[in-house]
C-alpha cells in the first residue's frame, strides 16, 4: 500500500478492499477517516462488487443498519459514526476493513486546542494524545466486528505506516491476540475455514 497522503492511495484501498471482500463473500464493514476517501472507493468498486453495497450517506444511518443486518453478503460503506455505538452480531459481520489510522484531525479545534495546550507544557502531543486516541478509535472500529465471545473475523488496517512507523506497535501491542498477516491468501484460508 501506499501511504495515504499518495494520490494512488483511494485506487490502492479499493483494490485491496475488493481482495478482502471476495475473502469474507462481502458480510463487511468498510469504515474511512474521511468522506472523500470513501467516495472515491465507492466510486471505484460499486459496479464491481457481486454484493450488495450501503453507503453512508444515502440513507439514515439507523436504515443502513437494518439493511446490513437484513441483507446477505452486504458491504457497508462508512465513515466515522459507523465506528462505534454499531452492534451486528454473527457471520452478519465477518470482516472490517479500515482504510487508514484514525487519528484525529489536527484541523479540529478541540483537538488542536489540546495539542497546543501539550506542547506548551513540553509533552509530545502526538505521541501522548494523537496516538493514544487512535488507539481507542481503532479498537472501536474492531469492537464492531467482535460482540461476543464466539464472533470471530478479520480487521484488515490498509494504512502501511501500521507496520513502517514506530507507533504502529503501539497499535499492534493495543489489540487483543490474534494471528498477524499482510498475506490475503491467509485471509481467504481463514474464510474458508
Amino acid at each position: 500500500m501506499p501511504l495515504p497522503r499518495e494520490e494512488r492511495y483511494a485506487d490502492a484501498v479499493a483494490w485491496e478492499t475488493r481482495q478482502l471482500l471476495q475473502c469474507s463473500r462481502g458480510r463487511a464493514f468498510v469504515l474511512f477517516t474521511s468522506y472523500a476517501t470513501m467516495r472515491a472507493v465507492v466510486r471505484l468498486l460499486e459496479l464491481e462488487l457481486d454484493y450488495p453495497v450501503l453507503v453512508q450517506g444515502t440513507a439514515p444511518r439507523s436504515v443502513l443498519l437494518e439493511e446490513f443486518r437484513r441483507t446477505p453478503h452486504a458491504v457497508l460503506f462508512a465513515t466515522s459514526s459507523f465506528w462505534q455505538g454499531v452492534d451486528v452480531q454473527g457471520d452478519q459481520l465477518s470482516a472490517v476493513i479500515i482504510d487508514k489510522l484514525p487519528f484525529a484531525s489536527p484541523g479540529d479545534p478541540i483537538v488542536a486546542a489540546r495539542i497546543e495546550a501539550l506542547t506548551a507544557e513540553g509533552t509530545s502531543a502526538f505521541e501522548q494524545y494523537q496516538v493514544p486516541l487512535a488507539i481507542l478509535a481503532l479498537l472501536q472500529g474492531l469492537g464492531r466486528l467482535i460482540r461476543h465471545r464466539t464472533d470471530r473475523g478479520v480487521l484488515a488496517v490498509l494504512d502501511p505506516r501500521l507496520r513502517t512507523m514506530g507507533y504502529g506497535r503501539r497499535f499492534l501491542d493495543s489489540l487483543p491476540p490474534a494471528p498477524i498477516t499482510h498475506a490475503v491468501e491467509d485471509v481467504r484460508r481463514f474464510f474458508d475455514r
